[in-house]
């Protein structure tokens, strides 16, 4: 049984719905959003910080959610692969992964896809040697990177015509 010194009510804004949470203190703010919140699009992989499968962005940076506890994450504004896009309006980069096969299991894309996310707001014309250091920390194990590489210039563009659009 966990006494109350161990649990802290948290708020957190996640995908742009505030929640307020019982946590424990040492619930890791991966398991918190898979489990507590029910987003499984944030993937547990190596739980080291190395994969970069749990990568999300908090507060406008990208982080790595199997490093950080859910306390950390109190009163910040998470967004998760969930609240990119949805399966009938993706995300420009969502679609430039789909459109230039980017992914293949998926397992990784999510951790990726967060990487590119917050990346591509920084730098919006990226080299390919800037996508791979920007990119050094998510591990795939099935592509040769060549599909991701060319999502993300895809995906660079695509931010571009619709800033241009709208």
């Amino acid at each position: 049984m966990v006494d109350a010194m161990n649990r802290k009510i948290i708020t957190v804004t996640v995908n742009g719905t505030t929640y307020e949470r019982e946590v424990n203190v040492r619930t890791l703010l991966v398991d918190f959003l898979r489990r507590d919140l029910g987003l499984t699009g944030t993937h547990v992989g190596c739980e080291q910080g190395v994969c970069g499968a749990c990568t999300i962005s908090i507060d406008g940076q990208a982080v790595r959610s199997c490093l950080m506890l859910a306390v950390q994450a109190d009163n910040r504004s998470i967004t998760t692969i969930e609240g990119l896009g949805t399966p009938d309006n993706l995300h420009p980069i969502q679609e430039a992964f789909w459109e230039n096969y980017g992914l293949q299991c998926g397992f990784c894309t999510p951790g990726i896809i967060m990487s590119v996310y917050e990346f591509l707001k920084e730098n919006p014309n990226p080299s390919d040697e800037e996508i791979r250091e920007a990119l050094s920390g998510n591990l795939c194990r099935c592509t040769g990177y060549q599909g991701i590489i060319k999502s993300v210039k895809a995906a660079a563009q695509k931010i571009k015509q619709d800033e241009m659009v709208g």
